[in-house]
């Protein structure tokens, strides 16, 4: 009998009894030596053509889950994370909803000494993520469905018109018109992607979530994923 769409506990048991075993089977460990990961796939960050579909291009996070950071965290701190994970860019939240972005390049530019100059505080250890971030009604965002069908150098054409090193990918439910964050793009990753020898430089004046071009840059952080 079901409950709903669940099986009864009765009918869950005939329901196992019922199955061949040795579908599937445990195994140690020991037998296959030293582990080892997959081999990175071209929707990982491997080398596209631009031509090549977008999408391969953005972190998607139905595929990898977003990393986040509290916006009362030390950015010293934050930008420990962001090496650990090996990206250059976290989502900010506050109060499990989401506030902000910010990146290696806000913490290590001219944003934490702007923010010194500009309030009561002196010293570099209180500074937090949230001082630095970029706010979220201040970002600017793709949509899911355009990337989609968009090509790998339309992506980038955007990234150098808008100046930006970092584009959230917003997917609208049609029904509700409610946004959920589907993606997150890296002018740096694409640039990889696309064989460039590093990121160009940004021109004067980029937006203030996009630090790419500083001397300041976040040499130390990996950006194998964004």
């Amino acid at each position: 009998m079901k409950t709903g769409n669940l099986l009864s506990p009765g009918a869950l048991i005939s329901f196992m009894k019922g199955i061949p075993s040795g579908l599937l089977s445990l195994v140690p460990m020991r037998r296959f030596g030293d582990p080892v990961l997959p081999r990175r796939s071209i929707l990982d960050g491997q080398g596209l053509a631009p031509d090549d579909p977008a999408i391969y291009a953005v972190t998607d996070f139905k595929r990898d889950y977003p990393m986040t950071v509290e916006a009362e965290r030390q950015i010293d701190d934050a930008l420990t994370d962001m090496i650990r994970l090996g990206v250059r860019a976290l989502l900010v939240a506050k109060d499990q909803r989401l506030v902000g972005l910010v990146t290696s390049y806000d913490i290590q530019g001219e944003r934490p000494m702007q923010f010194l100059q500009s309030s009561n505080y002196s010293r570099h250890q209180d500074i937090r993520v949230m001082d630095v971030m970029t706010p979220w009604d201040e970002l600017v965002a793709l949509d899911w469905e355009s990337v989609e069908s968009a090509r790998a150098g339309e992506l980038l054409a955007v990234f150098e018109q808008r100046n930006l090193t970092h584009l959230l990918v917003i997917e609208v439910d049609r029904k509700t018109s409610h946004g959920v964050v589907r993606a997150l793009a890296s002018r740096s990753r694409l640039m990889r992607q696309l064989g460039g020898a590093g990121s160009a430089p940004l021109k004067p004046g980029h937006r203030a979530d996009a630090r790419e071009g500083h001397q300041q840059r976040a040499d130390k952080v990996r950006s194998d994923r964004h």
